[in-house]
């Protein structure tokens, strides 16, 4: 559903689509989208983990709060805060911004995940209790989705003060509700530092695989020693997030970065739904321990693989013809010339679908949920959830390629009809 609506940008008003349900999406997304991270919290800690049991498990009170949990996150944050400003690693340039200059970003997330392994580690010799994250998982949801709603309204109100040209396209509408939640500024900044580039790829992100981590840990408080189920999650997904930030600078290209502004979509999606949703197989193996075979785990071993070599490859195919059309690995490649200059790829893996990191993505998802069996729903919420975000933002990259493209766009739709899964959709 999209509605129309003016935006003025400080130099006249011009129409733009109001995604995401425009006012009314707007006013359900930031209430629904922060109780349903608590509600699958909560089953996933419940002793059925039925996501459409009845009565809800709600918690007691003292469940809901721990003075140590907001304590943990804003040291986390201020960690991470700390390592993004060291000298260490490069500083790349973002895209060309409308007023003609480009943005610096340092690229040092992997040095940051390395420095938390290690700090990890070091609490571990000391015999910290890392498993107690299993019972502060409420709290902490708690803590930071207060946290996401209060930098939300910060980012909303300092927006008032960037130049025209700052602002996101879709995010200077008028309706101050719409506004606070698709995020007014583009690249809201304190000094040198990029709030929403250090949200992106930092604590949140991070702070996912230290979850899942302390999840690990309780099952070896609980059982002795970790199950084969929770070492392939804990690890697929640590590959997941190291690859994501060895590749940090590959973010600069994204959708997130060049298009759309920082409001509580982002902000919300980065410090709370990442964290506490994508860790929910490694939470629900906690409680709900599941006997995987050796024939079992290599298969779903394999099926991960597979997702991660199209997702990289791919992935990279497009980022180094971006970097150097004439490389020699990308420069056979046919493409489809266009009105802005660029040109697009028909052939390589992006002539295969339109979106081949798309599937790898999915591929991956599915093989992070078997480990869990197939007894409960709530392990594949990830993969059910992921399947849908992609689809709409294949959707919405869809319409931005077809208005910067044009006929180019359609050209190239006909050369690769498939959209993410081939001969399917």
């Amino acid at each position: 559903m999209r509605s129309k609506g003016q935006t003025t940008n400080g130099k006249g008003s011009h129409n733009t689509e109001r995604e995401f349900g425009g006012t009314l999406g707007a006013v359900c997304i930031p209430i629904f989208l922060p109780l349903t991270v608590l509600f699958l919290i909560c089953v996933s800690r419940s002793s059925d983990a039925a996501l459409l049991q009845w009565p809800l498990p709600l918690p007691s009170l003292d469940h809901l709060w721990d003075p140590l949990a907001p304590v943990l996150l804003l040291g986390w944050i201020a960690l991470h805060a700390f390592l993004y400003m060291l000298p260490f690693g490069k500083v790349s340039e973002g895209l060309v911004l409308r007023d003609g200059t480009r943005l610096k970003y340092p690229i040092n997330g992997f040095h940051s995940l390395c420095i938390s392994g290690a700090l990890l580690m070091l609490l571990l010799m000391f015999k910290a209790p890392l498993g107690h994250l299993f019972e502060l998982m409420l709290p902490l949801a708690i803590c930071a989705i207060a946290i996401s709603f209060l930098l939300s309204i910060y980012l909303y109100v300092c927006s008032f003060w960037a130049p025209p040209h700052a602002l996101a396209l879709g995010g200077n509408t008028g309706n101050p509700l719409y506004d606070f939640f698709i995020g007014r500024e583009l690249n809201p900044r304190i000094g040198r530092f990029d709030l929403k580039y250090f949200c992106e790829l930092r604590p949140g992100l991070i702070g996912w695989v230290v979850i899942n981590f302390g999840m690990m840990m309780q099952e070896v408080e609980l059982r002795g020693a970790p199950s084969l189920a929770m070492i392939l999650v804990n690890s697929f997904q640590l590959l997941y997030v190291a690859d994501a930030l060895w590749n940090e600078e590959a973010v600069l290209t994204t959708m997130d970065i060049v298009h759309d502004g920082f409001g509580f979509m982002l902000v919300f999606g980065d410090l709370a739904w990442v964290p506490f949703t994508y860790s929910l197989q490694a939470a629900f193996l906690v409680k709900h321990p599941q006997a995987l075979s050796p024939l079992g785990g290599a298969s779903i071993i394999i099926l991960n693989c597979i997702g991660y070599y199209i997702f990289r490859k791919s992935n990279s195919q497009k980022n180094q013809f971006r970097r150097n059309p004439k490389h020699p690995s990308v420069a056979s490649l046919e493409t489809i010339a266009t009105a802005t200059g660029k040109r697009l790829l028909v052939s390589g893996w992006w002539g295969l679908v339109r979106h081949p990191n798309y599937l790898g993505d999915l591929l991956m998802a599915l093989a992070w949920s078997l480990p869990c069996g197939f007894s409960h729903l709530l392990p594949y919420f990830y993969v059910i959830y992921f399947t849908i975000l992609l689809i709409h933002r294949e959707a919405r990259d869809e319409r931005h390629c077809r208005t910067k493209y044009g006929l180019a766009w359609d050209t190239y739709c006909r050369r690769v009809p498939y959209r993410i899964l081939p001969y399917i959709y």
